[in-house]
């Protein structure tokens, strides 16, 4: 059906996102079954530490003394400094009550004890169908760590995801701390010596191989800082090139980069102590030409890196641009980029992922972004539109699908049904 107005454009665009089913290609969720690694309820919504991060702008209470209350009192805390006392109007406050909303909790009371009775009438599998359901999401990348015992556990035990969870193979600790990290490669009875030479290769990559058998993962990935240099002779540069770069490329799965965190600049924060930083981008440019077989997904945290990127992708197809990361999860940060990626890169990215580690933020990650899709799509049909070409729904439709699945499935090579 063609199109004949922008108010016909905005009707079809709004139905279409509202309907078509999402791939979350990156997030720190887990299958249900894996049990209590899986964060959920009111109370983890609200330790989340972008939370925990504004509520000491508020407060004067000592970082160690807040770490030593128990989850709930942190949660209490968190609810009335930036719930009751005041507005809450910043993005990650305002999540929360898109979340609450969208599953059928109105936010209409200050009294955090009736939030909680409604989570605690839910089980874990009940909230994953509900909160998939709301969001229109129907597969679930998860982010697992062979170097976390207690999820290493969960896995060495025979435990699989569920269908609509995926595994992504993450190796931060083999690439920013291989000189700790090696002695635990050890333990596991890896036989990497303590000079990087042909043995040490050889278990690394056997290392890699062994967990690419248990996980089954759709992409490695790792977080790097603004300082990532490539190549590099170091322990990660020689890493990613005599390991992860081979074992990737034999595999046929992309490596996924996160450039620009800089780790606990206020240590006494914990998670929500980390900042962001200008990455330099002749790394990502000496992969992508050096590699034309593999394949990388590349997210950056810096807002000055984004311009850069995305005229990186536009000269290797090899590079899947995602998501906007963290600090870039604001919404006039997300309508930028948006923008800026559809006019440099037609529909060749991901738009977005939910990097939720509560199982809820989905909810409220997607939601938020799809109003803003909805009139950058809107415009961007109208601009065509006002040329004389004719836009058709199901131009529309196809747009959104690779959006919202098709291009990660395409880019990885992928049967989802499988």
């Amino acid at each position: 059906m063609i199109l004949q107005s922008k108010e016909d454009i905005r009707k079809a665009v709004e139905g279409t996102v509202e309907k078509e089913k999402i791939t979350d290609i990156h997030t720190h969720l887990f299958s249900p079954n894996f049990g209590d690694i899986l964060l959920w309820d009111i109370d983890e919504l609200l330790t989340y530490h972008y939370l925990v991060a504004e509520l000491m702008r508020w407060t004067d209470i000592e970082y160690e003394e807040f770490w030593n209350l128990s989850k709930k009192e942190q949660a209490e805390l968190v609810w009335d400094e930036l719930f009751v006392k005041r507005s809450p109007i910043s993005e990650a406050e305002r999540g929360v009550l898109t979340t609450l909303k969208v599953l059928g909790v109105t936010p209409d009371t200050k009294d955090l004890n009736e939030y909680r009775k409604i989570f605690q009438e839910r089980t874990a599998e009940q909230q994953v169908d509900e909160v998939m359901k709301q969001a229109s999401v129907d597969n679930l990348v998860m982010t697992n760590d062979p170097f976390d015992e207690k999820e290493r556990n969960v896995w060495l035990n025979g435990e699989k995801p569920h269908d609509h969870f995926h595994a992504a193979l993450r190796i931060d600790p083999l690439l920013n701390d291989y000189a700790n990290t090696k002695e635990v490669l050890r333990s596991w009875d890896y036989q990497v010596a303590e000079e990087w030479n042909d043995q040490s290769i050889k278990e690394v990559q056997r290392f890699l191989e062994d967990w690419i058998s248990i996980m089954n993962p759709l992409y490695m990935a790792v977080s790097l800082p603004p300082a990532f240099a490539y190549p590099e002779e170091s322990d990660r540069g020689r890493i990613i090139r005599d390991c992860i770069l081979p074992v990737t490329k034999k595999h046929n799965i992309p490596f996924a980069l996160m450039i620009g965190v800089k780790k606990r600049v206020n240590p006494a924060l914990g998670d929500a102590g980390d900042f962001v930083g200008k990455a330099d981008m002749s790394a990502l440019e000496n992969l992508l030409s050096e590699n034309p077989e593999n394949k990388f997904l590349v997210t950056m945290l810096a807002r000055e890196n984004q311009h850069e990127l995305a005229v990186l992708a536009r000269k290797f197809r090899n590079l899947m641009v995602f998501g906007c990361w963290w600090f870039m999860n604001n919404p006039v940060i997300i309508n930028e980029m948006t923008r800026m990626r559809f006019e440099l890169l037609n529909t060749s990215f991901i738009p977005q992922h939910s990097d939720a580690r509560v199982l809820e933020q989905v909810v409220y990650k997607w939601r938020h972004t799809k109003e803003i899709l909805k009139d950058v799509l809107t415009e961007k049909y109208e601009d065509v539109r006002a040329t004389g070409w004719k836009i058709d729904q199901s131009d529309i439709e196809n747009d959104v699908a690779d959006l919202f699945h098709r291009n990660f499935w395409n880019f990885i090579e992928k049967d989802l049904r499988k």
